[in-house]
Order: C-alpha cells, then sequence, then structure tokens
C-alpha cells in the first residue's frame, strides 16, 4: 500500500512475550493479502484487472465487493466529496482501504493475552485498551507548514486518520472538480471505523467545511454517529466538531 504499517502491542501482566509475538505474522499476512488485492500499481492485482475490464466483481475475490460496498457508503456521507469511482484509470478505494485492512490488522491482535494495542499505517491509527492504566492513547497531528511543530494532540478512542498535502504533494483528487487543490492544508476525522475515518479524511481534504457541516450539521447522516472532524484551512484558519476530543500535549 506504498507506506510503513507498525504495531505497538501491551501484553497483560504475566503474559509470555511470545504469545504477543506469535500474532503479528496473522496480522502482517492480512496486510500483505490486501496489498496483493487492491494495488494499482501491480498489474496483475485483481483491481488492476477490474479496471482494465479483465475481471468482473463477481468473479473477483470477496473483498474487493466488500471493499466497495464501503465506498459506496462514504460516497454517500461525504456528499460525493469521496469518490473512488472519478479517480484517473478507474475505481480506486485506495482512500479507504488502507484504514480497513489496518482495522483487519487490529482484530488479529485481540486476544486474551493482549490489553491493548495499536496500529498505525502511514500516520491514520486504530487502537483498543490503553497504553496504560492511567492514560489513554494519544497522536499528534503534523502542522502544515511547521515540520517540527504538532497542530494539536487527539485522543485515539478507536480511530484516527488524517489527510493533506504536505506531506505527499498534490496527490488528492478532486472529485467534483479535478483541476482544483484541496481546500485543507490538513483533515483529521476520528470516529469508531478507520476504513471510514479514512474516506472521510480524505472527504474533508477536499470539501473543507461542506464535509465537516455533513459530519457535525442537524442533519447529519446516523451513519455519521461518533465521528469528528478537525480542519486546517488552506488560509491557516481552524474549524473542528464539538466533540473532537483533544489531548493536553504534555
Amino acid at each position: 500500500m506504498g507506506t510503513v504499517v507498525s504495531f505497538d502491542v501491551r501484553a497483560h501482566a504475566g503474559s509470555e512475550r511470545s504469545v504477543v509475538e506469535d500474532l503479528l505474522p496473522a496480522a502482517c499476512s492480512l496486510l500483505h493479502r490486501t496489498d496483493a488485492v487492491f494495488s494499482t500499481w501491480k498489474p496483475q492485482s485483481p483491481l488492476s484487472l477490474l479496471r482494465r475490464g479483465d475481471l468482473t466483481l463477481a468473479n473477483a475475490p470477496a473483498e474487493l465487493a466488500e471493499v466497495l460496498d464501503l465506498c459506496r457508503v462514504a460516497k454517500t456521507l461525504s456528499r460525493g466529496w469521496f469518490d473512488p469511482w472519478a479517480m484517473p484509470g478507474g475505481v480506486d478505494p485506495t482512500g479507504l482501504v488502507k484504514g480497513w485492512a489496518a482495522e483487519r490488522a487490529l482484530a488479529c491482535l485481540r486476544t486474551q493475552g493482549v490489553e491493548a494495542a495499536l496500529v498505525n499505517a502511514g500516520g491514520d491509527l486504530v487502537a483498543f485498551g490503553h497504553p496504560t492504566a492511567d492514560d489513554s492513547w494519544r497522536v499528534g497531528i503534523r502542522h502544515p507548514w511547521r515540520p517540527d511543530a504538532l497542530a494539536a494532540v487527539v485522543e485515539v478512542r478507536a480511530a484516527v486518520a488524517t489527510s493533506g498535502t504536505y506531506e505527499r504533494g498534490e496527490h488528492l483528487v478532486d472529485p467534483k472538480d479535478p483541476g482544483r487543490a484541496a481546500r485543507a492544508a490538513s483533515a483529521t476525522v476520528t470516529g469508531p471505523s478507520l476504513a471510514m475515518a479514512d474516506a472521510l479524511a480524505t472527504a474533508l481534504a477536499l470539501g473543507a467545511d461542506d464535509v465537516l457541516d455533513a459530519i457535525e450539521g442537524p442533519g447529519a447522516s446516523d451513519g455519521l454517529e461518533g465521528y469528528e472532524a478537525y480542519l486546517v484551512r488552506s488560509d491557516g484558519t481552524e474549524r473542528s466538531t464539538a466533540g473532537m476530543a483533544f489531548a493536553e500535549a504534555g
């Protein structure tokens, strides 16, 4: 998936280290499987074959249909700002599938011997439990223009995804105006699912306040319950939803 995935696993007191280490190969295998199925760079991946018309969805691995179904939901919830079908070259669910894969990798770590765990997929995080008895998982959101500073620190209650152009450049495609640059310098979404938070963060980077209104506004869909957002606009101004769980950076 073109990124690095790291694991932070906290075992119950008395658990053998080998018990935890035995869980990681299954999680890594799942991530490699996801990359093999969904890569747009590998010409013979099922997604590449589907994009070229050399494979039908009915004959593709079941994961493809599952992820594309989630993409349809995300497109609706984001008011069309997340649209994998608007990508050059054909459908590209990259903006959702990384979070989806990280969630599945985390599920491999949910056993009796593990008290808490966090999976970091290129800066998008999904976690359960608490790293210590008195603390929660926290993540710093890099400042868009100051690489040595943080724009904010948020609690990771389940999932946190951030999208922007300050690390990878202008790589986001606006589905409503392909020639227009992203409206946000940094867009962060928290919520119960990293797959959906990943997609919504991409949408927020493109649609900015329109997507934030979709998440927080009085007409917000039931499908957005539990999601919060933090936006740094291109002009440096900021906005967040009322329930965004900010934490101290100390």
